[in-house]
């Protein structure tokens, strides 16, 4: 029975992470099958919107006959209680979970899973959270609307400070004051990350890291105007609202400070380009000791050249300042498209810890494109299982900028502005077009 759980676990685990999903994530630590880290990201129009909450999985050797045990690990220290049926102590009420009472054909069967559980949880951070509340039916409908748009603001606020935000800053190791000091570890979250440790480690498991910093960059306009969203409908200094079904240990309290977010927000950002410049100098040194991923690197370089060489397609590369973790790739835009005659510079920038932590692309060269951000981070998916593969890379993003026919994923919004003009109404793709055709031609000017 115990071999079949563990077959059962380590088969979910693989699915899920082959899959392409841009909200769900999941990791073991090394053969450690039966405590998993899970990540969701919140869907787009919630106030959890691009919000990164985790989430452990025991499961037991009766897996899966008996679902396992699931805590919720982002709730700032036991302090915040992010949903009716995602408590401050991390309890995840969910009738499959048999932590509350559904009706008949809700509770747990061996047929769910890892996925279902996930999916599950993620359906409750909905547009109007306040609907998970029991009796939410029966609640007086002039003080329930209110206090469904007081709960909705303050989760919004909140998701920015705690999940995102905070997270963020300790991953960097930034203070209070922007300073980037050293990774500061949070000590409740620590405690909760002792379960799914070596016991030689003094460092909690932290494989969603990378992700964040990447997916961070991704949305980090959408996090702006979430912002700005919020300084119009509240002040700075106004106390968070009590719901009624919040107790005094599983609340959510605070003030409002959109300002102060925003002006964090915005020191992560420049930490994250600091770290990715960063990484050439680290580069050059790991170059000069032959480390392996320098080698490495350096090997992929010269296979991409040649690639290029026997391809029909034009693009060039080149190392800049001979550094092989940073690449300066010159696309040419694909003939019959949009993106026809169109040349574009990318920086790709590449970790010492590579593949570990993935490469960061950047546009040199201006594009209003849907899967390109403001500031040049382009949106893609990397090939499945070929995360060490840089040329795989190269081509998924060529593959984003080229594709004709995306189908509509929210997941993808990474240029709002660009974003809502290509999937608005047909006079607003053309205005798209026109803006996107533009782009490509100054280009040419701008090369």
């Amino acid at each position: 029975m115990a071999d079949q759980s563990v077959f059962r676990i380590t088969k979910e685990l693989s699915e899920l992470q082959k899959n392409s999903d841009l909200s769900l994530a999941v990791a073991c630590q090394d053969i450690d099958v039966r405590n998993v880290k899970a990540l969701i990201i919140g869907p787009h129009d919630t106030p959890y919107e691009f919000g990164f909450f985790e989430f452990n999985f025991k499961f037991n050797k009766d897996y899966p006959r008996k679902s396992p045990a699931v805590t919720a690990t982002t709730t700032n220290g036991g302090r915040c209680r992010f949903n009716p049926n995602i408590y401050a102590n991390g309890r995840v009420c969910l009738s499959i979970l048999g932590t509350w009472r559904g009706e008949r054909g809700e509770e747990w069967s061996a047929a769910q899973g890892l996925e279902s559980i996930l999916l599950s949880i993620q359906s409750l951070m909905s547009s109007n959270p306040y609907e998970n509340e029991p009796g939410f039916e029966d609640a007086n409908e002039t003080s329930d609307k209110k206090n469904q748009k007081d709960y909705v603001q303050k989760i919004r606020h909140e998701t920015l400070r705690i999940s995102v935000i905070q997270r963020l800053e300790e991953y960097l190791g930034i203070g209070i004051d922007g300073q980037i000091t050293a990774p500061v570890i949070n000590k409740e979250d620590y405690e909760l990350d002792m379960d799914v440790m070596d016991d030689d480690s003094s460092v909690p498991f932290e494989p969603f890291k990378d992700l964040c910093k990447r997916r961070f960059l991704w949305y980090y306009e959408s996090y702006l105007i979430t912002i700005q969203k919020g300084k119009e409908e509240v002040k700075d200094g106004t106390p968070f609202t009590r719901m009624p079904f919040e107790g005094s240990s599983n609340t959510m309290e605070g003030k409002f400070n959109y300002s102060e977010l925003e002006r964090r927000l915005r020191n992560i950002k420049q930490a994250l380009d600091a770290e990715m410049e960063g990484w050439a100098t680290e580069g050059l040194a790991a170059k000069a000791k032959e480390d392996t991923v320098a080698v490495n690197l350096q090997r992929q370089y010269e296979q991409v050249v040649e690639s290029f060489k026997s391809s029909v397609s034009p693009n060039n590369l080149a190392l800049v300042d001979r550094n092989p973790f940073v690449w300066d790739l010159t696309y040419f835009g694909k003939p019959m498209t949009q993106l026809d005659g169109g040349l574009f510079r990318i920086k790709i920038h590449f970790s010492p810890r590579f593949p570990e932590e993935q490469p960061r692309f950047r546009f040199e060269t201006r594009l209003f494109h849907h899967r390109i951000s403001a500031d040049g981070t382009p949106c893609y998916f990397s090939a499945l299982g070929r995360r060490e593969d840089v040329k795989s890379h190269i081509e998924a993003v060529v593959e984003a900028l080229e594709e004709e026919h995306p189908p509509y994923d929210p997941r993808t919004l990474v240029n709002p502005e660009a974003y809502k003009l290509y999937w608005g109404s047909a006079d607003d793709r053309k205005i798209y077009n026109r803006r996107l055709r533009r782009s490509v031609q100054q280009s040419v000017e701008d090369f």
